[in-house]
């Protein structure tokens, strides 16, 4: 039996095969079908309740299987949305549930929540509304006319240059975000969708004028390629993460570390600062045996847990890929020492490992270990 990090690297340096893989299991496609051809008929949080097999497959889309059960709980965080802070999901430790009401937000889009599309429906919102603030009149023939060409014809491009080669297209979404006296500036405008908006120090997100940020995150190309005018969260994203989560399960099958480990590669990324971290029990696991810790230290103050992590590592690390490959190629040797996958390992761990808690007090931990990880 391959060892925690060698089942690991096999996986996650072919992420891309290992997706298809799950994606073509009978069960799965069977699902995911189901899925497809009936979420697209559901436009409402009752709804999306009432049939079980669209909202487990939902729930376990977004790592949140085990509260399927809870469908008063789930109503309430639905209902709520995310828009305002206070929201319940928004309260909510476990960032997942706010992620939930993201893919599903009906609270935001009602009936359209479902089918809404930002290049879509939302651009033609912000066009009427440019129209109605420039004094136009939103119900003209010639208004019509444009929305019509629009809507028909959004769909069918399916990269920046066939935004930018349509002058028709492309002058209507410029209009929609204020921004018609840059429409001459193709070449700016080609420099504002390639960089996207996910690089804090991309073309667009360096620009003053943030509407150019706008636009971006609109028509965003670069990161979500031809699927751009066409995706909807609650559809081709949602059957994505199901396939994640349904590889990740499969791994922790064989092999618990190797869960573990892909679970913290895709939610690292995303972290702010490690009191995210201690929210998500799965990740705080990762963190302590990475950082040879026991069990006990998730019973120590808060504010002492992350002030130790911050002396060991940056919160930064999580987002260098370099970084963080060297970080679970440690929690996955770790790992295996504690919990070995062959009687060799284990032999090994006989020699030359002890357990964590073994002697040592998180008191003494926090004494002795003062060096960066």
């Amino acid at each position: 039996m391959l060892n925690t990090y060698t089942s690991y690297m096999l996986i996650a340096k072919n992420i891309g095969k290992a997706i298809d893989r799950v994606e073509n299991q009978p069960t799965v496609e069977r699902e995911t079908e189901y899925y497809l051809k009936n979420i697209v008929k559901v436009k409402s949080v009752d709804e999306l309740l009432k049939d079980d097999r669209l909202f487990r497959y939902a729930m376990k889309a977004h790592g949140l299987e085990d509260m399927a059960y809870a469908k008063a709980f789930m109503k309430k965080v639905l209902n709520e949305g995310i828009a305002k802070p206070g929201a319940f999901a928004n309260k909510l430790t476990d960032k997942r549930y706010a992620e939930f009401v993201k893919s599903f937000n009906f609270a935001e889009l009602g009936a359209n929540a479902t089918t809404y599309n930002q290049t879509q429906k939302g651009a033609v919102d912000k066009y009427l509304a440019a129209v109605k603030l420039g004094g136009g009149n939103p119900d003209s023939d010639a208004t019509k006319a444009e929305v019509k060409y629009y809507l028909d014809n959004i769909v069918k491009v399916k990269s920046s240059k066939d935004l930018l080669a349509d002058d028709r297209l492309y002058t209507f979404a410029m209009k929609a975000f204020g921004l018609s006296s840059s429409i001459p500036n193709k070449e700016m405008m080609a420099k504002v969708l390639d960089g996207g908006v996910r690089d804090p120090k991309s073309y667009a997100n360096q620009m003053v004028d943030k509407r150019f940020a706008a636009f971006a995150s609109t028509y965003n190309f670069e990161a979500l390629g031809a699927d751009t005018t066409t995706i909807n969260a609650s559809q081709k994203p949602a059957t994505e993460k199901f396939f994640r989560q349904k590889l990740e399960e499969d791994a922790g099958k064989d092999n618990e570390g190797v869960r573990l480990a892909l679970y913290f590669q895709r939610k690292a990324p995303g972290i702010k600062n490690f009191y995210e971290v201690l929210a998500d029990p799965a990740m705080g696991k990762v963190m302590r045996t990475a950082l040879g810790l026991p069990a006990s230290f998730a019973n120590a103050d808060i504010d002492r847990q992350v002030k130790f992590f911050e002396q060991k590592m940056k919160v930064s690390d999580l987002s260098d890929p370099k970084k963080l490959d060297q970080f679970l190629k440690r929690f996955t040797s770790l790992w295996e020492l504690e919990n070995p996958s062959s009687p060799t390992a284990q032999s090994t761990g006989i020699l030359f490992g002890m357990p964590n808690t073994y002697g040592v007090s998180t008191d003494l931990l926090f004494a002795m270990q003062k060096l960066r990880f």
